[in-house]
């Protein structure tokens, strides 16, 4: 009986798509206010944490650990599954120690200006080549090695080696750090707000528990795992693939025009996934720089095609299926408004802002649009770049924090506000309908 056999570029792509569907949620899920948890009590909370810090180990920023920390648990000294996970259990208290130290020095160097460093280029830019570096390394391009000294030190994680696993631990927090930072601001600022150090710690340490799912699993199965061959290689290319295309995301607020090419149609989406289903085909993840020539080749097509094409997937998960006619200028807006016996809302944008990009799709909801179009004028203020103007903008109207939705009247009279960063359609459509209903106008 012939077995039939699935070619390696099709469980390629349904991983990595998968993977990235969840990075992606990941990093959305990690700019929400944890409010919304504490609003059902500390339990809630902790499971929140927990659950924030599982997504953060599903993000790139870990993949290139992955190999590494292979090696650790599965090490030939290591003597069993239990060994294995007492050794895992050390690292994650090393990567718990790591992350949330540089969480508190982050939250303390730049607090809510902290996002807004994801639209400078001066940032963006040395933040991206680090992640192409690192997807080189995965590729084999290099290997990221110790000094020797440290690397003989470590060579004895099998049997005492809880030392070294706590060290590779914090290494992995360093590693890992720009995808931890959304998480963390968020959680660290609401603990600050709570005054509770005890909850606080334990919050904490249910974040750090929640980012070590991921090394347990790896540290019960890495023993019977063999200690080389394909299948790492699959690994780290697939750790490779990811890093770049996460380059390519936190590129769009400095690059407009990638952001512009996408487009909300499921053509676009069907084009998108041909792509990524050519380059993993023709070897982005399945085949290896060191072969010949021909490989090689076939390699690097591959690993091109498939990070334009993921990109373009994740680009249009992101993009609403329709915008509003937004007005950027205030007095032409509430004149139109005026002459047009409509309101005004008012919406502040940025492009680094994860949750306006929520609040975006929200706009574009069918229980949404035709009411705003209907009774609205909508006017954006984009404030994605830091200057003066924008500050003092942001200041007059009480933006404080994004998302923010403000309702006026034609004459200028505030009738409502919407901040909700845990916004829904319906949510949306309640305001919507309160803030028509002060003006005593019928329901749509």
């Amino acid at each position: 009986m012939r077995r039939f056999r699935i070619h390696p570029a099709i469980v390629s792509f349904a991983v990595a798509g998968a993977v990235l569907l969840v990075s992606q949620t990941a990093l959305a899920a990690g700019k929400d206010s944890f409010q919304a948890s504490f609003d059902r009590g500390w339990l809630w909370l902790h499971l929140a944490a927990f659950g924030f810090g599982f997504l953060t180990s599903l993000t790139p920023c870990v993949y290139p650990m992955i190999p590494i920390v292979v090696g650790i648990f599965g090490g030939k000294d290591t003597k069993s599954r239990s060994h294995a996970f007492a050794l895992a259990t050390v690292y994650v208290l090393g990567m718990g120690l790591m992350f949330s130290t540089l969480g508190v020095v982050f939250a303390l160097a730049v607090g809510q200006q902290s996002n807004q460093l994801l639209a400078n280029p001066y940032v963006v830019i040395p933040m991206v080549i680090i992640y192409a570096a690192l997807a080189a390394s995965m590729f084999g391009a290099f290997e990221l090695a110790l000094p020797y000294a440290l690397q003989q030190r470590l060579n004895r994680v099998g049997g005492s080696g809880y030392r070294g696993a706590f060290g590779m631990g914090l290494v992995g927090g360093l590693t890992a750090a720009p995808c931890t930072g959304p998480f963390l601001l968020g959680l660290l600022g609401f603990i600050a707000t709570r005054g509770n150090v005890i909850g606080g710690m334990s919050v904490m340490m249910a974040y750090a528990i929640g980012l070590g799912i991921l090394f347990w699993v790896i540290a019960v199965f890495a023993v019977s795992l063999p200690k080389s061959g394909r299948w790492m290689e699959w690994v780290k290319s697939f750790g490779g693939l990811a890093l770049l295309v996460m380059g390519v995301y936190f590129l769009r607020p400095i690059w407009p025009w990638l952001r512009h090419v996408t487009r909300p149609s499921w053509a676009f989406l069907g084009i998108a996934a041909a792509v990524s289903i050519a380059g993993l085909a023709a070897g982005a993840i399945h085949r290896s720089f060191h072969g010949k020539t021909r490989e090689k080749v076939f390699k690097g097509i591959g690993v091109a095609l498939a990070v334009v094409g993921l990109s373009l997937v994740v680009g249009w998960i992101i993009t609403p299926n329709r915008e509003l006619a937004w007005r950027t200028d205030e007095n032409a807006a509430f004149a139109e408004a005026q002459k047009a016996d409509k309101l005004v809302m008012i919406d502040f944008g940025a492009e680094w802002c994860v949750p306006c990009k929520k609040v975006e799709k929200i706009f574009a909801d069918e229980k949404v649009y035709p009411v705003i179009t209907d009774n609205f004028i909508p006017l954006r203020f984009d404030v994605t770049e830091t200057s003066d103007e924008n500050d003092a903008l942001m200041k007059r109207f009480g933006a404080g924090a994004f998302p923010t939705v403000i309702f006026f009247s034609a004459d200028h009279r505030e009738l409502g506000r919407f901040t909700n960063k845990n916004a829904t359609a319906d949510g949306f459509r309640k305001t919507l309908d309160a803030i028509i209903a002060q003006t005593g106008a019928p329901t749509p």
